[in-house]
This record gives structure tokens, C-alpha cells and sequence, in this order.
């Protein structure tokens, strides 16, 4: 069996975000990917980038200072 670590989860309102998320990671070399939002967390789209705690500073500021906010 798999040993299980804590991961970073951060969820998107809309499929472009997420999209954008994973284009934006790959251009600034930050390891990650989109997986299926986890049964417990409630989100917008259904779609959530998980990464590592190492890269949570990275990837939370990024989604930040891009993505766009919804009123």
C-alpha cells in the first residue's frame, strides 16, 4: 500500500481557472497536477491542482496574483 502524505489541494470556481492553474505551473516549473476535487471538499468546477507542501507557497501565490477573483 501507498504511503499517504498530506498534499496541497486548491480548488477552482470555474474549468478555465483550473486550466489556466495547470498551463501556468508547467510554464514556471511548478510540480503538480489536476485531479477530480476530493468526495471531501465542496468546489466550483470539480477540478483541483494538488501538489506537494513543498510547493504550496509557490502555487498559493500564484493563484493569487492571476487568477481572476468572482464577485
Amino acid at each position: 500500500m501507498r504511503k499517504k502524505e498530506l498534499k496541497t489541494v486548491i480548488t477552482f470556481e470555474t474549468t478555465t481557472q483550473a486550466i489556466g492553474m495547470e498551463s501556468a505551473c508547467k510554464e514556471y516549473q511548478i510540480e503538480g497536477r489536476l485531479i477530480p476535487v476530493p468526495k471531501e471538499i465542496t468546489a466550483g468546477c470539480g477540478m483541483a491542482w494538488m501538489t506537494s507542501l513543498e510547493n504550496e507557497e509557490s502555487a498559493v501565490s500564484y493563484t493569487h496574483l492571476t487568477l481572476p477573483t468572482i464577485a
